[in-house]
């Protein structure tokens, strides 16, 4: 079952940060799990070419861009964090702790149009990724 999908941007001038909303599915051995809200969230002046996904409950996780951008793509992985397409039309993202491993599955258009969203606020960047895609 494909992750509901919400989409609440908001860009702040003033920082020229980027929030967006998604749904995702946290993927266990439950037969139907619900979906959780996660903010997407980038601020260049924070902290460039980093991304955060904000769970509920406290739970972020900070990581490259491009991480992202690679892992829509072809699995890809950097310290705790592994990206990878499931299928064409959702992925995958899986978040190593000392706690253990969540599994956390999005439908690829909300990330997509996050990451162009990023780059739009960005001048340092090259266009969208999503012009990009195959």
């Amino acid at each position: 079952m494909s992750p509901a999908v919400e989409d609440h941007s908001e860009e702040h001038a003033e920082s020229r940060s980027v929030e967006d909303h998604a749904r995702a599915r946290i993927v266990t051995d439950a037969p139907l799990t619900n979906p959780v809200p996660v903010k997407l969230r980038y601020d260049p002046a924070d902290s460039p070419g980093t991304v955060c996904f904000a769970f509920p409950g406290d739970n972020e996780w900070v990581f490259p861009r491009d991480l992202l951008e690679s892992g829509l793509r072809a699995p890809a992985r950097r310290g705790d964090v592994e990206v990878w397409p499931c299928g064409r039309a959702q992925t995958v993202l899986e978040f190593h702790s000392p706690d253990g491993v969540a599994v956390v599955q999005f439908d690829n258009s909300p990330l997509v149009r996050f990451l162009s969203h990023t780059y739009a606020t960005d001048t340092r960047t090259a266009p969208s990724p999503a012009g990009r895609r195959r």
